[in-house]
C-alpha cells in the first residue's frame, strides 16, 4: 500500500443516495431489489442490482438499514441516484413508503471506521469503510484508489458496468444477487441464465504493464476482449470465456496474464 492509500486516508467519492423509508419500506425493497434486506440489522448493508424486467441494470447499489423502517441505498454514482428513485416510485403502488433522493457526500476511510455513519466496503480490497454527511467531505481524489478497485476486481459503473452489461458477465450474480429469495424484477432471465446457458465473455483482472482503457485483448491472433479500466500495471477487462484464467494475452503488443476476477 503507498503513501497515498495509508491507513486513515479519507477520500472523497462519487455517490448518490436514495432514502426509503416507512413502514411497508422493508417489504417493497424486498420485492424490487435481486438481494434480500428483510435479514439486515440496523447499521447492515447489503450489496444489490435494480434490474429492468429483462434483467438489465438500472443501477448496482448497496442497501443499508439505517433505521427499522428507512433504508439507505447508496448509488455508485451521483448520475444513477435519480434514475433509480424514478424507477421504485414507478414500482411503489400502494406501498406506504415514502422515496426521497438525498444531496449527501461521499467518502471512503482506509483503515479505522471514521466517525460519521459508515459502513465496511469492500470494493478495495482492504480495511475500508464508506460513509456519508450532508457537507462536503473534505479528502484525496478517489482516483488515488484505482489501484487497490482493480486489483480488488471490483467493476465500476460507467467503466466496467453500464445498461449494456449482463450481471454475470461482471460477476455480480455471484455478489448482488439472491436467488433463494422471493420475486424481483429481472429474476426471470437472471436465473435463466444462471441454470441453463452461459455467458460469452466474463470481467477478468489482468497484469497488464503498459495497458490503457480501450486497449483491445488479442489471444491465438484473435480479438478476444477490451481493457475497461487500468493503473499501476493492473487492469480490468472483458475476455471472451474459452480464454483461461492462467492464459497469456497481448494488448498494446505487449504480453500480458489474465487473472480471474
Amino acid at each position: 500500500m503507498t503513501s497515498a492509500t495509508s491507513n486513515g486516508t479519507v477520500f472523497r467519492l462519487d455517490r448518490g443516495y436514495v432514502e426509503v423509508a416507512g413502514p411497508e419500506a422493508e417489504d417493497f425493497l424486498e420485492r424490487m431489489l435481486s438481494n434480500g434486506v428483510a435479514s439486515l440489522e440496523v447499521g447492515s448493508a447489503a450489496q444489490a442490482l435494480l434490474l429492468t424486467p429483462k434483467g438489465r441494470i438500472i443501477a448496482p447499489l448497496r442497501a443499508i438499514r439505517t433505521a427499522p423502517e428507512t433504508f439507505l441505498l447508496v448509488t455508485d454514482s451521483s448520475d444513477l441516484a435519480g434514475p433509480a428513485a424514478d424507477s421504485l416510485r414507478a414500482a411503489r403502488f400502494a406501498s406506504r413508503c415514502e422515496i426521497e433522493v438525498r444531496p449527501w457526500a461521499g467518502f471512503v476511510q482506509l483503515g479505522s471506521e471514521p466517525e460519521a455513519p459508515a459502513v465496511r466496503t469492500p470494493d478495495f480490497g482492504v480495511e475500508a469503510w464508506e460513509a456519508w454527511r450532508e457537507a462536503p467531505a473534505e479528502g484525496a481524489d478517489a482516483r488515488e484508489l484505482e489501484p487497490l478497485r482493480i486489483e480488488a476486481g471490483t467493476p465500476a459503473w460507467g467503466k466496467e458496468i453500464d445498461e449494456a452489461i449482463l450481471p454475470a458477465e461482471a460477476g455480480l450474480d455471484e455478489t448482488h444477487i439472491s436467488f433463494t429469495k422471493g420475486c424481483f424484477p429481472g429474476q426471470e432471465p437472471i436465473a435463466r441464465l444462471r441454470h441453463r446457458g452461459h455467458v460469452n465473455r466474463r470481467l477478468r483482472r489482468l497484469e497488464a504493464p503498459s495497458a490503457q482503457p480501450g486497449d483491445e485483448i488479442l489471444w491465438n491472433g484473435k480479438v478476444v476482449g477490451r481493457v475497461t479500466s487500468a493503473a499501476e500495471g493492473r487492469a480490468l477487462g472483458y475476455v471472451r470465456a474459452e480464454v483461461p484464467d492462467d492464459g497469456v494475452v497481448l494488448i498494446g503488443g505487449t504480453q500480458a496474464k489474465v487473472r480471474p476476477a
